[in-house]
């Protein structure tokens, strides 16, 4: 079975966050399963300087404004199929805007093009290959099923994964007229979205099947409180809704051989993660004890529950734990915690950016992993603590609450638990947590007993793999039908 991935990150070539891994690590994890996934990516510039071998195997003489190319290539054991389009995508900053952090302004010509460009694909311009599946991430790649559903390939099945449901790719309708769409696509039941042009709205009216990225998030987003304006839509798709939760590369996350530790370990014994915890206390200049250090490695945003954790800094100083914080996101919160550093010498360390290799270090070392987000579709970073024995204490919520285990008095004797919930998001009940930790890190055998749990969960994408060639399957049955 061929199916193409339309993405706007895949990783080890690009990323902002967890679409990358994700996007990333499903190819080799279907390879197994008798599916072959080629990528669709743009030819940002990290992107086209990994590209050692590149062969042209589509050209676009007018491309939402310019020349583009389609190359094919093999990095890091991926097959990918790259935009070069230069007016599009040959520009510093991030994937989505400049270095300040402003979005580019023509960001619906770049991801319409990346669309499009999906679209014909899926018709075989390629030769020698058309996808009996097209499998889109995210609203940048959502427009792919549009112009398959209003051009020549509304026959091949197609799947939309939202991953953020936040982040839909709003433009006004002034942009229509730039996408080469029929007339009768701005219409409620195409691309028009509140009078303007949604790019994920029309992503979901397009696909033949939806999917999330945990089942506890794809029944939340049918609700108002988290549907983001999209509930009423899904609601009428809910047939055609799955959750799916993520995998990890567990190749790449293995903390018996991660190059990034300063002590390798396995859950038959931990004595690494003591080498490890002396160097984050190095590195975060943490005073050097054995109270708990719970890390933080995450965006910097509301959603994530920052300033939920910035409200009770203090209070988790005064309990006896130290925090070993890495992210970057909202000015305010980066100087709150930064504030919160300052005030906390030696309790609290803080560093604001993105640090693949320390992010490794912190799950290998710290003893638990604080993720208080308001909604999280799957997380990432707690199937990292589980699989390094970093405990997880989450907000009970979307893919958090389908993936650990609440080390409640039941859990804790049964030998199941695998971390910790709170509900509701708010400061008191993450406290809360926060302080059932503490007491539970102080009895060492009961903490080692609740890591080693976490570490035989199967966090990998075996499982999850098997969905979506189930899914993919089953939406081939369906056009054959």
């Amino acid at each position: 079975m061929q199916v193409l991935s339309v993405t706007p990150e895949i990783f080890p070539l690009i990323k902002t966050g967890g679409l990358a891994d994700v996007t990333g690590a499903l190819p080799p994890a279907l390879a197994g399963l008798g599916v072959e996934m080629r990528s669709l990516v743009p030819g940002y510039p990290a992107v086209m300087a990994a590209l050692k071998k590149k062969k042209a195997v589509h050209q676009y003489t007018a491309l939402q404004g310019g020349k583009a190319t389609v190359h094919a290539a093999q990095v890091a054991g991926l097959d990918l199929l790259v935009l070069d389009a230069p007016h599009l995508f040959d520009r510093p900053g991030g994937p989505y805007g400049d270095a300040t952090g402003a979005d580019w302004q023509d960001n619906w010509k770049r991801f319409a093009a990346l669309g499009r460009v999906g679209a014909d694909i899926s018709t075989g311009v390629v030769a020698g290959y058309k996808p009996d599946v097209v499998h889109a991430h995210d609203w940048q790649s959502a427009m792919t099923l549009a112009y398959m559903r209003y051009g020549e390939a509304a026959n091949v099945p197609s799947v939309m994964t939202v991953h953020n449901l936040a982040f839909q790719g709003q433009f006004g309708a002034n942009v229509f007229s730039g996408l080469g769409l029929p007339p009768q696509a701005m219409a409620l039941d195409g691309v028009e979205y509140y009078g303007g042009v949604g790019f994920l709205k029309a992503g979901l009216q397009a696909a033949w099947a939806i999917t999330t990225v945990s089942p506890t998030y794809a029944q939340e987003i049918r609700s108002p409180a988290f549907g983001m304006g999209l509930d009423g839509l899904i609601n009428l798709r809910s047939a055609d809704l799955l959750g799916i939760v993520n995998g990890i590369d567990d190749d790449i996350w293995n903390p018996e051989t991660d190059p990034h530790l300063a002590a390798t370990y396995s859950a038959k014994s931990l004595k690494g993660r003591k080498a490890n915890k002396r160097a984050i206390e190095e590195r975060m200049q943490l005073d050097r004890e054995e109270g708990p250090i719970y890390c933080v490695v995450s965006r910097l945003t509301w959603q994530k529950g920052i300033d939920i954790l910035a409200a009770i800094v203090d209070a988790v100083v005064a309990s006896g734990a130290r925090l070993a914080i890495l992210g970057s996101g909202d000015a305010g919160l980066e100087g709150a915690l930064l504030a919160a550093a300052a005030r906390h010498r030696g309790r609290v360390g803080v560093v604001i950016g993105y640090d693949e290799a320390l992010s490794h270090l912190l799950q290998g070392g710290a003893d638990g992993i604080l993720i208080p987000s308001r909604f999280e579709p799957c997380g990432l970073t707690q199937l990292y603590g589980l699989r390094y024995g970093c405990v997880p204490l989450v907000a009970r919520t979307g893919g958090l609450a389908d993936t650990v285990i609440d080390a409640n008095e039941a859990a804790v004797a049964a030998g199941v638990a695998t971390g910790f919930q709170f509900a509701p998001e708010n400061a008191g009940a993450f406290h809360h947590a926060i302080l059932r930790a503490n007491a539970l890190h102080a009895d060492p055998s009961t903490w080692a007993a609740i890591q080693k749990q976490g570490m035989k969960a199967d966090v990998s994408w075996d499982r999850s793999a098997r969905k979506y060639a189930a899914l993919y399957g089953k939406l081939l049955s369906k056009r054959d039908a």
